[in-house]
């Protein structure tokens, strides 16, 4: 039986960070990070970025609590870069 490696959850993280909601016919897989982003993202229910993740993602339903993330660093002139954190490893949004 094969192992999942911390490659293989970061690869889930990062497909999932590039996949827009309802991507995929009949499921709400994926994210809206500005619609998931208006509501608490510290805990881990269902309607929040990291709750939404956790569900999407199966394999993070497994890490401990603070495993799983989300930090935004500011960046010029009025942007925010949006990092997500999985086990240690960081992993940056795209747009």
């Amino acid at each position: 039986m094969a192992a999942i490696t911390s490659t293989d959850i970061q690869g889930a993280v990062r497909h999932w960070l590039n996949t827009p909601v309802s991507g995929y016919l009949g499921s709400d897989y994926g994210q809206d990070t500005k619609s998931l982003l208006q509501r608490p993202h510290a805990d881990d229910t269902p309607n929040s970025f990291i709750g939404k993740m956790r569900a999407d993602v199966p394999p993070l339903q497994s890490l401990p609590p603070g495993a799983l993330n989300l930090y935004g660093v500011p960046a010029p002139p009025d942007r925010m870069h949006l990092i997500v954190e999985v086990a240690g490893q960081a992993i940056e949004m795209e747009g």
